[in-house]
């Protein structure tokens, strides 16, 4: 991932709905069938994996065939021992046993079983980040010399280089303007991680990267598929002979012979829900912050406001239903409107967070309304929801609480939005429906006063408004000795 900003949180299916899924995802449900086949007779090498003279019999259990069965199964074998489903009960003799953990697969709960699912992935993340090592095999086969420093390999820059394009794919995933569950083409992702962000149109050398980083990629996601990471759709065989077709796919450029739908010849990706949760589950391992939604579902009403305030809105709609469905609708409604109240930086998002909270609940809470009427913070987002909501005898609010409500809100719009075109028309309907506004907005007693009427002069773009909008900001500020 490319900058330091939240990440949107991830809405992930239920513990007992994802270790379902990873019971029956290939690899582990391979790896445990082999832990329960394992016995007296079972045979390991030094480093715990099956001897040679065994791998048949383990392929055939597992009912493999083809030239693949025993890497397949080796694989699974290799998961076995790494989980604790199987366990090395004497290394010089070789001998192994069923592990502690092949009970809990089948005795223990969800967590349980994501547990050791997530350490079925951590091994073969460690495998996908080794490259082929054919040329090395046949060499020490045929009693060559070996040179490992031709491989030109770079173990950590490889696990840091798939760990780069999970993190974006994970990151596109959970975007509320990303693919969602639709698949990302194989180019785009090769190229999230090769392209700078501030090159237009790629070179030549950057397209040849991509295109490498395309066919590492493919090789890296046939191996992830299995453990139920990803769902992948696997570059077709046809291009990998055209290194130019690769490279016009990576750019994005179809060539005449191909119509809109061959994007999809180039690789397509998409994590799983479970491949959500484990990438979630690495990422607070490593100490960043991942939320998910239902995070806050136990918390108070201003963590929930905090915590949401940089969540996109259908985002933050979602993690604030699953609040309020924990708590009486009267008491949820004057906790928020409690925590909505403050003058630090945060507050104007906090509101407005509050005032999307409070269109979810109904009627029955407008007695939590009245009691803010006269709140000078409050009072103004009161009216609006009791007006909205049909009640009687909603009294007209004073003139400076319509216009610290406006400042606040704008101030509310700037944080969470910055400069969008949402809060430039917002702008220009003020302008233009206040005549006069600047001439008094600027005597507005709330802390973002200046700020807003700041933003305002940037973002008009009438010169003379925008003009009359900074000299109140100037205004503003002297008022407060700034």
């Amino acid at each position: 991932m490319s900058d330091s900003s939240p990440l949107p949180p991830v809405r992930l299916h239920s513990e007992a709905e994802l270790a379902r899924e990873a019971l029956a995802t290939p690899l582990l449900s391979r790896a445990a069938r082999l832990a329960r086949w394992a016995g007296p007779e079972t045979r390991v090498g030094a480093g715990g994996e099956l001897i040679d003279e065994q791998l048949p019999q383990a392929a055939a259990e597992l009912g493999l065939t083809g030239e693949d069965a025993a890497a397949f199964a080796s694989e699974a074998w290799r998961v076995a021992v790494d989980t604790g489903l199987v366990e090395i009960v004497d290394e010089e003799e070789g001998t192994v046993t069923a592990g502690a953990e092949l009970r809990m697969l089948t005795s223990g709960g969800p967590q349980d079983v994501l547990g050791i699912w997530l350490g079925a992935l951590e091994t073969v993340l460690a495998d996908a980040a080794v490259p082929e090592l054919d040329d090395l095999v046949d060499a020490m086969a045929e009693g060559g010399p070996v040179n490992l420093s031709e491989l030109d390999w770079d173990p950590e820059a490889e696990a840091d280089f798939l760990d780069g394009v999970l993190g974006n794919l994970y990151l596109l995933t959970v975007s509320e303007d990303g693919p969602g569950d639709s698949p990302v083409p194989l180019p785009a992702l090769a190229a999230s991680v090769i392209v700078p962000d501030d090159m237009g149109e790629p070179t030549n050398d950057v397209l040849e990267q991509v295109s490498d980083a395309m066919m590492r990629l493919d090789d890296q996601f046939r191996l992830l598929e299995p453990v139920g990471l990803v769902a992948y759709q696997p570059v077709d065989e046809a291009l990998m002979t055209d290194a130019e077709d690769v490279a016009q796919g990576a750019a994005g450029e179809a060539s005449p012979s191909l119509d809109d739908t061959d994007v999809t010849r180039y690789g397509m990706v998409r994590l799983t829900p479970l491949g959500l949760y484990g990438l979630r589950a690495r990422l607070l391992e490593a100490g960043v912050p991942a939320p998910a939604v239902g995070d806050l579902a136990d918390k108070g009403a201003d963590a929930l406001l905090d915590g949401t305030a940089t969540f996109p809105r259908a985002a933050a709609q979602a993690e604030t239903e699953q609040w309020l469905a924990r708590r009486e609708p009267l008491a949820a409604a004057r906790e928020l409107l409690a925590a909505a109240r403050g003058s630090d930086p945060g507050a104007p998002l906090r509101r407005l967070r509050c005032q999307q909270a409070l269109t979810l609940v109904g009627p029955s809470v407008e007695a939590a309304f009245r009691e803010v009427l006269d709140d000078a913070e409050l009072g103004g987002l009161a009216r609006v929801w009791l007006t909205e909501h049909g009640a009687a005898d909603v009294p007209a609010p004073p003139e400076s609480m319509v216009f610290w409500l406006t400042v606040d809100t704008v101030a509310a719009q700037l944080a969470a939005e910055g400069n969008s075109a949402e809060l430039q028309a917002l702008v220009e309907g003020l302008a233009r429906q206040h005549s006069g506004f600047f001439s008094t907005a600027w005597r507005v007693d709330h802390p973002a006063t200046a700020d807003v009427l700041e933003a305002m002069g940037r973002l008009h773009p009438d010169k003379k408004v925008a003009k009359e909008a900074r000299k109140a900001a100037f205004k503003a500020r002297s008022q407060r000795g700034e």
